[in-house]
């Protein structure tokens, strides 16, 4: 009789650890959520930005050659 408490003694200090772990674990994801749902990586930037990209440089065909050359 004494061996079943202790196993249902540890088999509750295991469960009640898992539980609890699995609580932080899960909060802790929320937290993370909740701080990089505000964070807006799109907005415009700041500073001495340089556009990257111009449109209107070159024609259909170099682009497409660059694409085929590159692979992507």
């Amino acid at each position: 009789m004494v061996r079943w408490f202790y196993l249902f003694k540890e088999f509750l200090k295991v469960f009640i650890i898992f539980i609890v772990c699995t609580a932080l674990f899960y909060y802790g994801l929320r937290i993370m959520h909740e701080e990089y749902e505000n964070f807006h990586r799109y907005d415009r930037p700041e500073g001495r930005a340089v556009k990257v990209f111009d449109q209107q440089e070159g024609n259909l065909l170099d682009r497409l050659s660059i694409f085929f050359r590159l692979g992507e």
